[in-house]
């Protein structure tokens, strides 16, 4: 497993700790971009899997999120975040000019990966959203009318059909267990509505992946997300039988091997 190495910046809000996984001579950047209430030590698999592939993988631990800075998942606007986001991008780019970039959002990651190509679109060689809250999220639309967030911990078992990935997730101390913050579901709402007014990906080249039987962000309300941001080159992926992390799927190395092939296919020859 490829090891890595933490840095540290001032972020938008306070200090932000970002990684960097490395090996030999890179031909393009992946940076990683996670979901809510996890952190970026959870995609070592994935990184491995990118860094034999050719990529110099890096990404962010948002704010308030894993060894990041800040109240605990407390995001008051993901423009912030996008921020953060695009000082790892260009840190990473000086570090390896010209080299092409890749980006990879997860969940609440690929809201802020969709709307970071809207942003820095030029900056990108593509774009690949797995299971992205994009469209409309049934979670935001049943807190947002609340006055408390209610303490509901995560069903784990909807995470993945592999019951390890759940127990880690338990045991994992950088994960969040606790309520929704108000201000964060507010600011995932108007995140996404900002997104979808926004429109069009472009020519951007863009691989959407989602799990059939995700019922955390389910592919049926992401629809509108992705038909309101697609551009001219959207390839899609929906795997049966699958569930919210398909990086972290009992067919992970598939649904990694259509990754790679897919950046493969938008490097430069």
């Amino acid at each position: 497993m490829t090891t890595s190495r933490e840095w540290e910046f001032a972020g938008t809000r306070g200090a932000v700790t970002a990684r960097i996984w490395a090996d030999g001579e890179p031909r393009y950047v992946a940076v990683l971009v996670h979901g809510y209430g996890e952190h970026l030590g959870r995609y070592d698999h994935v990184a491995d899997v990118l860094v034999r592939h050719g990529a110099v993988v890096c990404g962010p631990d948002h704010m308030g999120h894993g060894r990041s800075a800040g109240e605990r998942v407390l995001i008051e606007d993901f423009e912030d975040v996008v921020a953060d986001v695009h000082t790892v991008v260009e840190s990473a780019r000086g570090d390896h000019p010209g080299l092409p970039v890749v980006m990879i959002g997860h969940s609440m990651g690929g809201l802020i990966a969709t709307r970071y190509a809207q942003l820095h679109g030029g900056v990108l060689a593509a774009l690949v959203l797995s299971g992205p809250v994009l469209g409309t999220w049934h979670v935001a639309e049943r807190l947002l009318p609340l006055d408390e967030m209610p303490d509901e911990p995560i069903d784990t078992s909807t995470l993945s059909r592999d019951p390890a990935v759940g127990k880690a997730y338990t045991q994992d101390p950088l994960v969040w267990h606790g309520p929704f913050k108000k201000t964060t579901v507010r600011a995932l709402d108007t995140a996404m509505r900002r997104i979808g007014e926004h429109g069009s990906l472009g020519a951007l080249p863009t691989l959407y992946v989602h799990g059939e039987d995700d019922r955390l962000v389910p592919p049926d309300a992401t629809r509108a997300g992705i038909e309101a941001v697609r551009g001219e080159d959207l390839t899609e992926r929906v795997y049966p039988g699958a569930r919210h992390e398909v990086f972290n799927e009992t067919n992970r190395d598939e649904v990694l091997t259509d990754v790679t092939t897919f950046i493969e296919g938008h490097l430069p020859k």
